[in-house]
């Protein structure tokens, strides 16, 4: 048996926790260690999904420049709107123009490709740097969206617009 200690006062109590290790959590469990994951040109790579829409996302060092899809940003995402989505994880981190983006988008509209585009930079920015993954987590991105569009149902015009209804 392992021996128990008695604490008599909140500060033996302290001092009791304090002892334990910082990395368990209350279960018991080792908190995850986050690892660098590069491939062997030094880039990190993630998928990035938002509505019907999935980016292919790599990174890797360099001067800022993003590629989508094979064209300039500038290009692909003519909206500012839409490019201000993409360099959020950039802003929020604090590595604007650090980085080189290049990212493959199938699927849905732009707005939904940018911000798959931004859900993929976020994930491999912290495959490249996991000490960003908290920054960027309480920022949200890297959360996934969950919101789709609502599939249409059989008897009704859209996915809850009914047909127009004649008393006559």
């Amino acid at each position: 048996m392992s021996e128990q200690q008695t604490s008599d006062s909140l500060a033996d109590l302290k001092a009791m926790v304090a002892g334990t290790p910082a990395t368990q959590q209350s279960n018991g469990e080792a908190a995850p260690v986050y690892q660098v994951k590069r491939d062997a040109q030094g880039r990190s790579y993630a998928t990035g999904r938002r509505k019907n829409a999935v980016a292919r996302v790599w990174v890797k060092p360099g001067k800022g420049v993003i590629t989508i899809n094979d064209r300039p940003v500038l290009k692909y995402f003519a909206r500012p709107v839409l490019r201000m989505v993409i360099t959020q994880p950039f802003l929020v981190a604090d590595r604007y123009q650090q980085f080189d983006v290049i990212a493959t988008v199938v699927g849905g509209g732009l707005s939904g490709q940018a911000g798959a585009v931004r859900h993929g930079i976020s994930r491999a920015l912290t495959n490249f740097e996991p000490a960003l993954r908290p920054i960027l987590k309480k920022a949200g991105f890297l959360t996934r969206d969950p919101r789709v569009v609502e599939r249409k149902k059989y008897g009704k015009a859209k996915a809850r617009r009914s047909f127009q209804f004649s008393k006559r």
